[in-house]
């Protein structure tokens, strides 16, 4: 029973970091109509950057902890922020507006300058963050010597992520921003028509998405300790095929689907074979939309 409740402590994390994603994903993709693995390298160079600007601080300029990691999330802020807003006005929105499925193709060519670019930044080596916020802080159980419960960077983690989904749920429904980006996502035409800036809506999505992005990699590069070259490629497929369990075009459905294979995946690696893990996950992923994939047009 202890070991089955840790796992299921251990699922929020995950399932917080992929419902955050998923959301992020989705109103970008609202935009585009078209699969967009740039989201998934956005989230790995702000782990990057972090980690460089924490190496940076900590072991050049000598900074204290606190003021290292506040230098590194501004950073990954400033260059993950910065990068979405010129992808999304120099190759997303020109390429959604003539010929959308060059955007599949631009979408891979932006994650290699991305990642190349950490590559090269960081001289080709993993730099790893010290152990932070490790201890336990709720433990939810006790038995028998075992015990199950979170540690502090877990609770913080999830919380955060959490409060970014909820936070930006309200403001697609309750604000005149959600009204608009609801609009130009059914029909950016008809909404120009009726005066809206269907541009402007679309870099102010691409910096609410990047800025999801941004804390979403801080948080995970905190928490597993690094973030690896690959890791762009990885999470840029991950969650397109997680968000599309929900509906990609549905930010709180695309966020409560990526929680459900983010619990899904935990359990896995508690009682299945780790090695396979991703290959099942993936591949179930794959079958599942394949059963339920719907005939339907694309603008």
């Amino acid at each position: 029973m202890i070991y089955w409740l840790q796992l299921l402590l251990n699922a929020l994390p995950l399932a917080a970091l992929y419902a955050a994603l998923a959301f992020g994903y989705a109103l970008i993709f609202g935009m585009v109509r078209r699969v967009d693995i740039t989201f998934g390298a956005l989230f790995a160079f702000s782990g990057q950057v972090f980690a460089l600007g924490f190496d940076a601080g900590w072991n050049a300029w000598y900074l204290v902890l606190p003021a290292a990691l506040a230098m590194a999330a501004v950073l990954a802020l400033a260059y993950t922020i910065g990068s979405g807003v010129l992808i999304a006005r120099h190759v997303l929105r020109p390429l959604a507006a003539i010929s959308p499925n060059a955007v599949i193709v631009a979408s891979l060519g932006v994650l290699l300058v991305l990642m190349e670019t950490a590559r090269l930044a960081s001289g080709t080596r993993d730099l790893w963050l010290p152990p932070l916020m490790k201890e336990r802080m709720v433990v939810l159980a006790d038995a028998q010597g075992a015990s199950a419960g979170l540690t502090v960077l877990q609770v913080v983690s999830t919380a955060l992520m959490i409060s970014l989904v909820a936070v930006g749920m309200l403001v697609l429904r309750h604000s005149r921003f959600g009204r608009i980006w609801r609009a130009v996502c059914e029909d950016p035409q008809a909404a120009r028509f009726c005066g809206v800036d269907a541009g402007a809506v679309f870099i102010w999505t691409a910096i609410a998405a990047s800025a999801v992005a941004a804390v979403c990699g801080m948080l995970a590069t905190a928490y597993y300790g690094s973030m690896s070259f690959g890791s762009g490629l990885v999470f840029g497929v991950k969650v397109a095929l997680i968000a599309a369990v929900g509906g990609q075009d549905r930010p709180f459905a695309a966020a409560l689907g990526a929680a459900g294979i983010a619990v899904a995946e935990t359990f896995w690696s508690g009682y299945g074979p780790i090695l396979w893990r991703d290959f099942a996950v993936t591949g179930g992923l794959v079958l599942l939309l394949v059963l339920s994939r719907k005939e339907r047009s694309l603008p």
